[in-house]
């Protein structure tokens, strides 16, 4: 049956395939194509399309073929369904309504249904292609199998396939492999280590579609065509950053069992937008067609990359993923996932070509549109005096756009003022006659595009590599773990870390916009938001910005680290205000292990704080030497101090060791840190005064029972503590409440008790000591993060 299928066709097919380098080197002969999964949703939507274009295109190049849907379902009842599918495959538009319902025919005479469950079954599948090979007296080209299952069978479908599927001798053996592989560095291992057992590295085709996009799979071309014009300025000097971007409008319903456990990162950054930046930026190879050279050369790439830690990430998940799992995955209301829907990472490569060039990996559900591209922004150097709108003026950009989006279609941009580029292809396309259509709010005008002339899809593109041997768009077996070396730490750093809510789509406005500083990543909105699913609250969208009221004081809340973020940023606010005003800044700092990461904030990231004109005094010390651990100004020094550039005259600990002995009252210690804040701050009115909460509700070294008002009109005084070391030097509630603004930063799950009763309890200072601070001029702001609000 088959040679006569093959004969008829050669007669009838004049066209023949379309060429592809590499060809001369593929043996003629039978193909048998085995899809694993041939019934599921990638198939019925991808893969049986693909191989019915390869069919095709191959029909008349001297090889015949045959097709096999497999799965775990009974022939009887799968068959009809496979059918179903095979009827729905199409020809491109260059083939005749004749001549595509004889292939669809052919094709579909090619193809049957097996069940592929055991070992037998599949010694059975080996049986039948060996009976129909001598029965038909043909030569064996090779065997393709595409495992079109979850990444769990895969070792023991490829363990089947090597003990009872193998061809004989001459005759290749292809096995494809999707996403995902692996969960991190070392589940990717594993599986690596378990497909070596029945594979060799050539057998291995593991495949990422998005490198079969037309767009994508032209990038290393387009560098290589424009080499002369690109060389100089594709390096640090002349780009200013590169952007690879997947954004995406739909929500991953009826996903959720597969999303959850991976999220946006593993989804689509780890794989998709890493294989499109090393191919932005890998050493452009001699022959692009030799997939060692470029799977080396992006291997160098993943090498070369700085480590990604929790710095280098944010992350956000859409409003109603909460509700999503609880529904399909049977959650209780309480269940809070971390997975991220959204995720932008900041990722350098630590090369002497791109050291400290930012490059942006951007992908989310939910958002504004469907669109992916990489754009490559370069440094304008031109400045327009009156006429902004001069092209000289306007930004200078290649843009790789993958599809959909404002422009609809596959291209590749080069802004006008850039230089115009050489085709890519003989099968592309000048775009010359322009729609109304403005692309990152420049008209499409602004640039020269390029454009296949036929779309194809992805997965025929590929499986057409498969079929001839070409490994260079397709990932090995070292390139992933290389992969997977850069992203597990980063995953690893974000597992217990709460994404940023976001409403989804328009409503998203700025709530997602990010901030590049130095090596670090940050949302540019520093305001948190969450859902009122969280707080029982309402309003108009679903959402509550969590900037209210406490204690009838203002608060703000976020997640710890943001609301850390918060209050450097507030700090600095009221520093540079300060001295344009008077020329000082006035800061009173708590000890305590609450703060220090507030004092990491400042000393790593606020580097244009104006520490030169700040001084920094003690809200209270232990009664310790200054050198000792438990001492806060030791705690203060060591974890801010010493890391700015402060003149030591500004920093004032206080003199809690005098006369060889500690805090005793003759010494006057307390009386002489007063005279000296006396001295230096204008009407004893500190600026900013941070204070903490302790969890029998103490602040400064104010605790219960102290008779705060026993303290007179002094500043500063000796207090005792109900804890190791018991004395203590305080400033007093009298200095605490002239301040300017004073912040209470409360956080952690163990204070979530302190706060519940906080917010019922009336003034107290004698109980309750923190109800004491009541700033007579000046501002009392709550800085309370979620664990301590919601517990």
């Amino acid at each position: 049956m088959f040679l006569t299928v093959f004969f008829l066709l050669i007669a009838l097919c004049t066209q023949g395939g379309n060429g592809k380098e590499g060809e001369e080197a593929q043996r003629p002969g039978h193909v048998s194509v085995v899809i694993v999964g041939g019934t599921g949703d990638l198939a019925k939507k991808y893969l049986w399309q693909g191989f019915f274009q390869l069919y095709v295109n191959q029909v008349s190049s001297g090889n015949t073929f045959s097709f096999y849907g497999g799965g775990q379902s009974p022939t009887e009842k799968a068959t009809p369904v496979l059918f179903e599918i095979l009827k729905a495959v199409s020809c491109s538009k260059d083939v005749s309504q004749e001549r595509c319902a004889l292939l669809k025919d052919q094709f579909l005479r090619l193809a049957q249904y097996r069940q592929l469950k055991s070992l037998e079954d599949y010694q059975d599948l080996a049986k039948h292609i060996e009976q129909q090979l001598q029965e038909e007296g043909m030569t064996e080209a090779g065997r393709l199998f595409y495992l079109s299952v979850p990444a769990f069978a895969y070792a023991d479908i490829t363990e089947k396939i090597n003990s009872s599927c193998r061809p004989k001798s001459g005759a290749w053996l292809r096995v494809v492999l999707e996403k995902p592989f692996g969960h991190d560095y070392g589940s990717a291992q594993v599986l690596a280590s378990q497909l070596r057992s029945s594979l060799t590295e050539e057998e291995m085709y593991r495949i990422d579609h998005y490198l079969g996009k037309q767009v994508v799979s032209k990038i290393l071309p387009f560098r290589i065509q424009n080499k002369k014009i690109l060389d100089p300025i594709w390096n640090k000097h002349h780009i200013e950053r590169v952007e690879i971007v997947l954004k995406e409008t739909l929500d991953v319903k009826g996903r959720i069992a597969f999303y959850d456990q991976y999220g946006v990162i593993r989804d689509v950054l780890q794989n998709h937008l890493t294989e499109v930046m090393t191919l932005l930026t890998m050493r452009l190879p001699k022959n692009v067609s030799r997939s060692e050279e470029v799977l080396g050369n992006k291997l160098q790439i993943l090498s070369s990359m700085l480590p990604l830690g929790k710095n280098q990430a944010v992350i956000g998940q859409y409003q109603t993923y909460k509700a999503e799992v609880q529904q399909e995955l049977n959650k209780t209301k309480d269940h809070i996932s971390h997975t991220p829907t959204f995720a932008a990472v900041l990722a350098q490569i630590d090369d002497a070509q791109y050291e400290g060039m930012p490059i942006l990996l951007i992908s989310g559900k939910m958002l504004d549109e469907r669109v992916g591209y990489a754009r490559i922004l370069f440094k304008n150097d031109i400045f327009c005096v009156q006429n902004h709108n001069n092209v000289h003026c306007k930004p200078k950009q290649i843009i790789f756009y993958f599809g959909h989006g404002s422009l609809q279609y596959p291209a590749i941009l080069v802004s006008k003022n850039l230089f115009k580029p050489a085709l890519v292809d003989s099968e592309w396309k000048e775009v010359t006659e322009h729609k109304d259509v403005n692309v990152f709010g420049l008209p499409i005008s602004d640039f020269y595009i390029q454009t296949p002339m036929e779309q194809k899809e992805a997965y025929a593109e590929l499986i057409s590599h498969i079929f001839f041997g070409q490994k260079n768009s397709f990932i090995s077996t070292e390139n992933l773990l290389a992969s997977w070396d850069l992203w597990t730490p980063l995953l690893s750093s974000l597992a217990s870390t709460f994404p940023r809510i976001y409403p989804g789509g328009a409503d998203n406005a700025d709530v997602l916009d990010i901030h590049l500083k130095g090596k670090d990543i940050s949302y540019n909105n520093e305001v948190v938001i969450i859902s009122t699913d969280h707080l029982g609250g309402t309003s108009t969208n679903g959402f509550q910005v969590m900037q209210g009221k406490f204690r009838s004081s203002e608060m703000v809340s976020a997640w710890a680290e943001q609301l850390v973020d918060k209050l450097a940023a507030d700090i600095q606010e009221a520093a540079e205000a300060a001295i344009y005003e008077g020329g000082v800044f006035h800061l009173a700092l708590s000890g305590g292990s609450t703060p220090l990461a507030l004092f990491h904030r400042l000393a790593n990231h606020h580097f244009t704080f104006p520490w030169r004109n700040t001084h920094v005094w003690m809200v209270d010390e232990r009664c310790v030497l200054p050198t000792e651990l438990e001492s806060n100004f030791r705690s203060l020094h060591d974890h801010l101090l010493q890391h700015v550039r402060i003149p030591y005259y500004n920093i004032h600990p206080m003199p809690v060791h005098l006369n060889q002995r500690l805090c005793v009252e003759e010494d006057g210690g307390a009386l002489m840190y007063e005279k000296q804040l006396i001295k230096l701050v204008n009407s004893s009115s500190f600026h900013f005064v941070l204070l903490g909460v302790g969890y029998d509700g103490h602040t400064a070294s104010l605790f219960p029972g102290g008779k705060a008002d026993e303290l007179g009109d002094s500043l500063v005084a000796l207090t005792e503590s109900p804890s190791k070391p018991h004395q203590r030097m305080s400033l007093t509630f009298n200095v605490i409440n002239r301040a300017r603004k004073v912040a209470l930063l409360v956080m952690g799950k163990g204070k979530h008790e302190l706060i519940t009763q906080l917010s019922r309890v009336k003034d107290n200072p004698d109980k309750w000591p923190v109800t004491g601070v009541k700033p007579t001029n000046g501002n009392l702001v709550w800085y309370i993060d979620y664990d301590a609000l919601l517990g």
